[in-house]
């Protein structure tokens, strides 16, 4: 019996007729995305609010803890991302590709939860971890605890990034941004229930609030499953069809995609955490105004990193499709797009830095005093450090399109290692710049990485980047 109806509905938009066009379709996919990326960040903050207020060994329990789940969590999330290009290709070359979208969909899952096992397998043995890595032996018993518990939430996370990548793929971004919302509602409730005891329930600290991450990500994938079933346009494609019967080939191609997305976000992150360990040779200080200049770039980075997303869709759909016109189109639009807003927030950093910095401590606190003025200098070099991390970010998106991420990699790992942290170590301990130098390091390597990435992509054609991978 035929798992999905023949004739389907297109999903996708028309192939736009001009730049204004693609602009709309771009925004329209990107606003959710952005907004969905805002809400997760959101959602990470109230584990630390709640967690907070036990004291200082539970919270840096949870600190520790929470690093060594998300890091591998968003590698893997990054690893299953390869369904996005894929199905938009498959989509731009014909709009009723309902097996190849399912079977992309269901290989990513597979994937997904391979890997999800292997960082459980991890995550297990969290306190030895942290041990060896000469923590705290109090600090890791109670992460290990800690871990026990919040790994649970892998599977659920991952399958639910998997998911949102789908919809949006099958351009249902909007289902991103409902869904993330209840997550939060969701996280607040059973950390508020759980990590105090109120309203009759147990009052269970720190693993109250391992528990709220599970139960948050568990929901997030039912009602993800729910929205597959429920909206009429995506149920056309029975998702869940077969989804016991392999296709090693797409499960193949997503490795071969996905691995290189996953290296380059997992590159990314661990510079910034590299980042903050020199700030912690330097001083206290130096890492507590860090953190809120840090907190202040990360929240403004959601909108190219939700651009990115669409324009690898957008992208993929050109790509897909052939049309090579519509693929520079695209990801010129995604380019102006998401610079242009990084311009924006960095001359409003440039001009008003304590009004952000407002927004995470009370800047006119005398314990404050030493803090607001290094934050305000690190932020001086963050207006720089915006414009070319949205361009590297978007760049990169718009070569996931069609279908480029082994170079992107490679071009990451000299850029953020070798450029970024080797020049943040030279200057942040060789010179007297001291933790501005190593916010001048980490400018430098996404200026590198962005420059590389842009002159690929303005060489896609020269360098052979659309013709069409077998597959």
């Amino acid at each position: 019996m035929h798992a999905g109806p023949v004739t389907p509905a297109p999903l996708v938009e028309p192939r736009p007729a001009g730049w204004r066009d693609e602009l709309v379709a771009l925004s329209r996919l990107a606003g959710p995305l952005v907004a969905a990326n805002l809400l997760q960040m959101a959602v990470s903050a109230v584990d630390v609010i709640f967690v907070g207020r036990l004291g200082t060994l539970e919270l840096a329990a949870a600190t520790m803890g929470v690093f060594l789940f998300t890091l591998p969590l968003y590698g893997v999330i990054g690893l299953t991302s390869a369904a996005a290009p894929l199905i938009a290709a498959e989509l731009g070359q014909r709009a009723h590709a309902v097996r190849e979208v399912r079977r992309s969909a269901r290989m990513a899952l597979w994937v997904g939860a391979a890997a999800s096992l292997l960082v459980m397998t991890i995550l297990a043995n969290g306190e030895r971890l942290l041990l060896l890595a000469d923590q705290d032996p109090r600090v890791a018993e109670r992460a290990g605890h800690f871990l026990d518990i919040l790994l649970w939430a892998v599977l659920p996370g991952v399958a639910a990034g998997v998911l949102r990548t789908v919809a949006a793929a099958l351009g249902r971004a909007g289902w991103a941004l409902i869904v993330t919302a209840l997550a939060l509602a969701l996280s607040i409730l059973v950390n508020w229930l759980l990590v105090f005891g109120n309203a009759g329930f147990p009052r269970l600290g720190l693993e109250g609030s391992a528990i709220a991450s599970v139960v948050s990500t568990t929901g997030m994938v039912l009602a993800y499953v729910l929205i597959f079933f429920a909206d009429r346009r995506l149920r056309r494609y029975r998702l869940f069809g077969r989804w016991w019967r392999p296709e090693w080939s797409r499960a193949r191609e997503i490795v071969r995609l996905g691995v290189p997305i996953m290296l380059t976000w997992l590159f990314e992150g661990a510079l910034f955490g590299g980042a903050a360990i020199l700030m912690g040779l330097i001083g206290v200080t130096e890492v507590a105004a860090h953190a809120v200049a840090l907190n202040v770039a990360a929240v403004a980075f959601q909108v190219p990193f939700g651009v990115a997303q669409a324009a690898t869709i957008r992208v993929g759909l050109a790509f897909g499709a052939g049309d090579h016109a519509w693929v520079a189109r695209a990801g010129r639009t995604a380019l102006v797009l998401g610079i242009g807003f990084m311009g924006v927030s960095a001359v409003a950093m440039w001009l008003a830095p304590r009004l952000f910095i407002s927004a995470y401590i009370d800047v006119d606190a005398a314990q404050n005093a030493a803090v607001v003025p290094l934050a305000m200098q690190y932020l001086a070099v963050a207006a720089v450090f915006q414009l070319v991390d949205g361009a590297q970010a978007v760049a990169a998106g718009v070569l996931r399109g069609v279908q480029d991420t082994r170079v992107p990699m490679l071009v990451a790992l000299f850029g953020y290692w070798v450029v970024g942290f080797g020049t943040a170590a030279v200057l942040g301990f060789a010179t007297t710049l001291a933790g501005t130098g190593i916010w001048i390091g980490l400018a430098a390597g996404l200026l590198v990485v962005s420059v590389l990435l842009l002159w690929r992509w303005s060489a896609r054609v020269r360098l052979g980047l659309l013709v069409p991978r077998p597959g």
